[in-house]
């Protein structure tokens, strides 16, 4: 009866989240007084590396093209567990649904701690767009949990992490003609600084200056949806209800009015700036901290004053 955590890699190497999903599986095992049996495809680098973050058993396995192909292989690994843990992430959030159809399964989406019983499993979840918190026993068939990523954080406590090779099928119900895939920038969910821009911009050639700012704090680049939608940025970069949920311990907003869709996507980061000409701007009501002004002089300055501190001027 062990806790399954599905692992997700990219490129053939482990994310961030897919560490902290073995940490949450982890603290749920430790709670039920079970074993944690990691899951991941086996292109990975480095499978053995879970262990240090509890894994007790990682089985490797040729993972199916597609999301629902890979709910498919899940199924047949979860019966007769005693839960299941995917991280929050593109994919996790496409393949819990199917593999909580598939086994029956009892699923908490949007999760943003680890359980506080195991008998019923009873977690927090984000609720009314992440504006309340509410407490839910899964019931009635296998515990599932897609937690936020970065919610929880990542623990080293070593399992055994015995590594076994498993044959587990799945059928593709789509082919994939064509991927774009973004190199050499920070994933969103995963991003513990997320720099986001809107209108206030006035064009797309202006972003360099968010880019250049993202760069000195090593910081993902985001968007508000009327930026996406009229193309100046890819939708791959909207945050908000609509768009990318995202759990920063810093988001900085920059001639962003701070609209309801896009605050329930960014209301968990742990820190909220706000950068913005207009002082009644509803994002100032959500604002750690807040800077009345025009980017095009606040931005610049950012940029040289972090840059000036990383140099220890």
């Amino acid at each position: 009866m062990s806790i399954i955590v599905f692992v997700e890699d990219w490129n053939n190497l482990f994310k961030k989240a897919s560490f902290e999903a073995v940490s949450y599986a982890k603290s749920w095992a430790e709670l039920a007084g079970t074993t944690v049996t990691a899951v991941t495809s086996s292109g990975a680098a480095d499978p053995a590396a879970l262990a240090a973050f509890g894994a007790d058993r990682i089985l490797t396995t040729t993972l199916a093209a597609t999301p629902f192909g890979m709910a498919q292989q899940l199924a047949t690994i979860t019966n007769g567990s005693a839960g299941m843990v995917i991280a929050g992430t593109s994919l996790g959030r496409s393949i819990a649904p199917a593999l909580a159809a598939l086994s029956g399964g009892a699923l908490s989406t949007n999760t943003t701690d680890t359980p506080s019983s195991v008998s019923p499993v009873t977690v927090e979840r984000g609720a009314f767009s992440s504006k309340g918190i509410e407490t839910i026993e899964l019931i009635g068939g296998l515990p599932m949990v897609s937690f936020v990523p970065n919610s929880v954080g990542i623990q080293e406590r070593a399992g055994e992490g015995l590594v076994e090779n498993l044959d587990a099928t799945g059928t593709d119900l789509l082919r994939i003609t064509e991927q774009s895939i973004a190199s050499g920038k920070v994933a969103l969910p995963e991003a513990e600084v997320v720099v986001s821009a809107g209108r206030g911009l006035k064009g797309p050639e202006h972003w360099s200056m968010i880019e250049e700012l993202a760069s000195v704090l090593g910081a993902a680049t985001a968007c508000s949806k009327p930026v996406s939608d009229i193309g100046w940025r890819p939708h791959s970069e909207h945050v908000g209800q609509t768009g990318i949920q995202v759990n920063p311990n810093l988001y900085i907003a920059i001639g962003i009015s701070g609209a309801i869709q896009h605050l329930a996507g960014v209301s968990a980061s742990k820190t909220i700036v706000v950068v913005n000409t207009d002082a009644e701007a509803p994002f100032f009501k959500a604002a750690d901290y807040g800077i009345v002004g025009d980017a095009f002089e606040v931005v610049p300055q950012l940029v040289n004053a972090m840059r000036a501190f990383k140099a220890g001027q």
